[in-house]
Parts: structure tokens; C-alpha cells; sequence
């Protein structure tokens, strides 16, 4: 009989893209903040799986880094790092950080993108430059969706309701169709509210674990 046992020392590499769309808030918490509190459980959950766990984040340059921690080690690096980080007011050059990933991770890992999903930015910066990554590596791409959309988008009532749930609905249509080119081009994605995406990238993770991905 043989037990399935996953693999360990496998590579994490996580990236927070500190540009423009991380500024946004979330009701009175930045998608920053969100995306790092979710990035700190990953590390965590792998680090005691056993997997090495190295950061990024950028967005016209990089604003800090920390590789080849593992074990206790991992945490205490990941949050003196994060730290002084704030989002930058400006769009993220995602060729650029395309190339300090590949630089960084020069080895097979999982790469998990802490990104937006808004349209333009992917589909003129990320779309063109993830063959340069999904030939490499494993690509997870996780963003914060906005729960008031989803309220809007039920909402009736009023035309002035009926006007916003329209907007809504588009929005979240757009979402979905960006989601799904990344997908197509061999991405998985989690597209959570900012209570379910620190969960939701773990499950992913375990997914990815236990299906010989890593």
C-alpha cells in the first residue's frame, strides 16, 4: 500500500503588487493591507508543510524582498519586511516585475500574484508577460473583490438603485471575463471579499499540494 505524502522544500514565491489598484479601500481598510494579512497566513501554512517561502513586492521597483526563509524563520522576516510598505500612487510595471520574479525565482516555485483584477492593467500589462511565467512556474493570481458591488448588484427599488445595480453588474461581468483569460492562459485564480481571501488562497495552496502542482 502506498501513502500519498506531499511534497516538501518546494518554493513559494509571494508578490504584492504595491502599485495603484493596491491603494484602493475596502470599505476603511486598503486592499494592501488585505492582501497581506492573506499573504502571511500562506506563509505560514506553508512553511510548516515544509516549503520555502521567499517575497516580493514591487511596483515601478522594488519596495522589499526576503528569500530562502523557511521554518520560524519565515514570519518574523515576512512582517518586519512588510512593514514599512505603502501602496504607490502609480501603475505597476508588471514587465518589470516579471523580470525581478524570474530573477528571484530561477527554479520552478509557485508564484502567487497579489494583485487587482481590473481590466486595463491586465490585459496590458500582466496578459502579455505570463507565457514568460507559466512556462517556468505555477502561477496563482489572488485579488480583494469589493462586497458592496455585490450588494449593488441586487439592489432595487429605486432608479437611482436600479442605475447602480446595472454598474454592478458590468463590473462584476468585466471581473469574470478577466478572470477567465487568465485562466485560459494556465492561471489559477481566487477572487475573494476581503474575509474570504486569506482562507480561499490557503485552500487553493492545499489544492495545488496535494494535486502534485508543486
Amino acid at each position: 500500500v502506498r501513502t500519498w505524502r506531499p511534497e516538501r522544500d518546494r518554493r513559494i514565491l509571494l508578490v504584492l503588487d504595491t502599485g495603484r489598484t493596491s491603494a484602493g479601500r475596502i470599505g476603511n481598510v486598503p486592499r494592501l493591507d488585505v492582501s497581506m494579512d492573506a499573504a502571511l497566513l500562506l506563509a505560514v501554512l506553508a512553511s510548516r508543510a515544509g516549503d520555502r517561502i521567499d517575497l516580493l513586492a514591487h511596483d515601478r521597483v522594488t519596495r522589499a524582498g526576503v528569500t530562502g526563509r523557511s521554518g520560524q524563520q519565515v514570519l518574523p522576516a515576512l512582517v518586519d519586511a512588510m512593514a514599512p510598505i505603502e501602496p504607490a500612487l502609480v501603475e505597476s510595471d508588471l514587465r518589470a516585475m516579471t523580470s525581478k520574479i524570474l530573477r528571484t525565482a530561477p527554479r520552478r516555485s509557485l508564484v502567487v500574484l497579489l494583485t487587482g483584477l481590473d481590466r486595463a492593467p491586465v490585459e496590458e500589462g500582466l496578459l502579455p508577460v505570463l507565457p514568460l511565467l507559466t512556462q517556468r512556474h505555477t502561477v496563482l493570481v489572488a485579488a480583494v473583490s469589493d462586497p458592496r458591488i455585490q450588494e449593488m448588484a441586487r439592489s432595487r427599488g429605486t432608479v437611482d438603485a436600479v442605475y447602480g445595480a446595472a454598474a454592478a453588474a458590468q463590473t462584476q461581468a468585466e471581473r469574470m471575463e478577466t478572470a477567465e483569460r487568465l485562466r485560459k492562459q494556465g492561471v489559477r485564480v481566487v477572487d475573494e471579499t476581503p474575509s474570504q481571501l486569506a482562507p480561499a488562497l490557503a485552500d487553493a495552496y492545499l489544492a495545488l499540494k496535494a494535486s502534485g502542482r508543486l
